[in-house]
């Protein structure tokens, strides 16, 4: 694109030493800017930008700098889901501060045996023991110790503090009650079991689940169809990987899953520890049901961040609630089918960021309106979300931050590169048309270059125009005198100053006519109002007498260098004009015809002799009735101008009434 546009500079530059200059330089810019300089398409732009935010996005992503913004953002997720009832196949005996206080802590062997002895009565398929035991804590403990042997017991142990099971509970009833969180505190995951020293351990929710669903003759099988995965009844289920989801350096040892947490508050139905030792239960309570005993007391400290920490009060959830979230989400995923949280492989979340990248480029380029960009980028990031949520409520965790941030880098990018290009073709449409035309001009043009580019013309539009004409006086004898080299020299030193003075009284230069030059006051934009019309007719009139005192100025300059000195002639007229590309398809011109452009002509060339100042300027009646207020004008009669018919009301302007300061 760069060597085109300089193909095109070089080219005019040499279109200004043949003398075909500026002519055309206006249209054909004006095509030349819609051929040459959108090399880079809609397509090419948002496929670029696509790319190179595709590669940032991503490359960040790697570096787990949009991991904790996606956490976040699933703690709200998971916030804004409904909660389920209670798990009627689970009941919970509760510890709270009271019990503490009416038992003592730790709770007594003895204590803590009546439990279970009266929880068996009822015959309960599986009681977990989330309380630990590895420490005698009298009186009772033999008879603890037997109630411990009943095979529907699972008890715990912890290897991170390293507290070990109960003596006589064996290792097939005994699960881990660790818990794995995440950096910022929060459980998000519930890891099932892991190797150690070549052995397999079990979690605590885990042996419960197993307990419970082998009775029904529900036990999980590895897949043979997907390495790594466990089938068991309705479930699959799947380990996470170091990048699942929005984690990207995940401690993906051992087999976790996503925690499905089933409510923030009631997972299943408790029961207070005093009704236990006071033996008032109901059989439905028990029979039959997973019992979880645990303390639920703040001053134990067992209590853990979960992602309804940031919207609770009490943000902390006890340990044995969690521990029954797992249980929970098991046996919803092997008996009623409820989906485990699932991911996309790594290429599909590629796909997933770069899909919505994309949407941000194409919504920059085709949206140019500075208000309804934001709006509409606005409701593409709400749609991802929207998206992103109904996913999550069928169990899907799709990354939110990455493509919010791609979304927005590739909307701000395109805007930024539209910019640029928009700064870069109104550089060049300035350093072009500036040569032609007054600046405010050249603004007026690129603020309605769309308007006025049709097929790479400028479409032909009547409008009402104040054309002017000049011409040297004597320039054939003057031209004899001289040489070719010192002639085009002071001619464009002359055409430079008229050029000027065009410029500053807001006129545009249609051509140059060999010494002269013809100009238009009130193109391209048409006028809509006679008051617009009227001061282009004054501009117009005002820059012909500027061009006198100029004039003077480069006749004491010249005569000093020993130069010729020359007098010039203005013919001016007001009236409706045809303006708009000429030419064909290699070469076009911003040409402007009708009679009003053959009278103002006229009038610069009738009575050549008839001259008594240094600039001539003459103009008729259609242009007088706009300025006859401001300028002293000679009236010299209907004339008979040559190639008109009818004669033309002809007056020499003299001078301003009111000098401008």
């Amino acid at each position: 694109m760069v060597r085109q546009i300089q193909e095109f500079l070089d080219e005019i530059h040499e279109s200004k030493r043949l003398n075909h200059s500026r002519r055309s330089v206006f249209a054909k810019f004006l095509h030349q800017i819609q051929k040459k300089l959108p090399d880079l398409t809609g397509v090419a732009v948002v496929g670029m930008a696509t790319l190179c935010t595709s590669g940032f996005v991503l490359g960040v992503r790697q570096l787990g700098s949009f991991q904790h913004g996606e956490l976040m953002v699933y703690d709200r997720l998971m916030q804004w889901r409904a909660d389920k009832p209670p798990d009627p196949r689970i009941a919970i005996v509760t510890i709270s501060e009271e019990d503490i206080q009416a038992e003592g802590w730790p709770l007594s062997d003895r204590t803590l045996a009546q439990v279970l002895e009266n929880l068996q009565q009822y015959e309960p398929v599986a009681i977990g023991l989330d309380l630990y035991r590895d420490l005698p804590q009298p009186p009772g403990h033999p008879e603890l110790l037997k109630e411990l042997e009943a095979p529907n017991i699972i008890a715990i142990r912890n290897d991170s503090p390293g507290v070990k099971p109960p003596p006589s509970v064996p290792a097939e009833r005994i699960g881990f009650n660790d818990l794995v969180s995440d950096h910022d505190g929060p459980i998000r995951r519930n890891l099932m079991s892991f190797v150690l020293n070549g052995k397999t351990n079990l979690s605590f929710s885990l042996q419960l689940a197993m307990l419970y669903l082998g009775d029904q003759g529900l036990f999980p099988q590895p897949s043979e169809t997907q390495p790594g995965h466990i089938i068991w009844g309705k479930a699959i289920l799947a380990p996470l990987k170091f990048n699942s989801g929005g984690y990207t350096h995940l401690d993906a040892q051992g087999f976790q899953i996503l925690l499905n947490y089933r409510s923030r508050k009631e997972v299943a139905p408790s029961i207070p520890l005093s009704e236990v030792l006071a033996d008032r239960l109901e059989p439905e309570w028990i029979r039959d049901k997973i019992i979880v005993i645990g303390t639920t007391a703040p001053s134990i400290k067992d209590v853990h961040y979960t992602p309804y920490s940031s919207r609770q009060n009490n943000p902390f959830m006890p340990g044995v609630l969690i521990h029954t979230q797992m249980l929970s989400q098991l046996l919803s995923a092997v008996l009623d089918g409820q989906p485990l949280f699932w991911v996309w492989p790594e290429w599909a979340e590629i796909l997933w960021v770069i899909g919505w990248i994309a949407v941000g480029g194409t919504i920059a380029w085709l949206i140019r309106h500075p208000l309804i960009l934001p709006v509409v980028s606005g409701v593409s990031a709400v749609g991802l979300c929207f998206v992103s949520w109904i996913l999550f409520t069928q169990a899907g965790w799709v990354p939110v931050v990455t493509p919010l941030v791609g979304l927005a880098i590739a909307v701000a990018g395109v805007v930024a590169f539209r910019a640029y290009q928009s700064g870069q073709q109104q550089q060049i449409v300035m350093k072009l048309l500036g040569q032609n035309a007054a600046p405010e001009i050249a603004d007026a043009l690129w603020e309605n270059r769309d308007r006025l580019l049709k097929d790479g013309k400028l479409p032909g539009q009547k409008l009402t125009a104040t054309m002017l004409f000049t011409d040297l006086k004597d320039f054939s004898t003057i031209s004899e005198q001289m040489p070719p080299e010192a002639l085009l020299e002071w001619l464009n030193e002359y055409l430079d100053v008229l050029s000027q003075v065009i410029q500053e009284h807001q006129g545009i230069i249609n051509k140059f006519t060999g010494d002269g030059i013809m100009a238009a006051f009130g193109v391209p934009l048409p006028r809509q109002s006679t008051v617009d019309i009227a001061r282009d007719a004054r501009n117009a009139v005002a820059s012909g007498l500027a061009m006198g005192d100029r004039l003077q100025e480069l006749n004491r300059n010249w005569q000093k260098r020993g130069l010729p000195v020359i007098q010039m002639r203005v013919g001016i007229f007001t009236g409706a004009v045809v303006a708009g590309s000429l030419g064909g398809k290699e070469r076009q011109e911003y040409g402007i015809i009708g009679d009003s452009v053959n009278i103002a002509s006229r009038l610069e060339s009738c009575e050549k002799d008839r001259q008594s100042s240094i600039c001539r300027v003459l103009i008729a009646h259609e242009t007088l009735i706009h300025i006859q207020d401001e300028f002293f004008v000679e009236h010299w009669g209907p004339l008979s101008l040559k190639g008109k018919q009818q004669t033309v009301d002809v007056y020499r302007v003299v001078a301003r009434r009111h000098p401008t300061p």
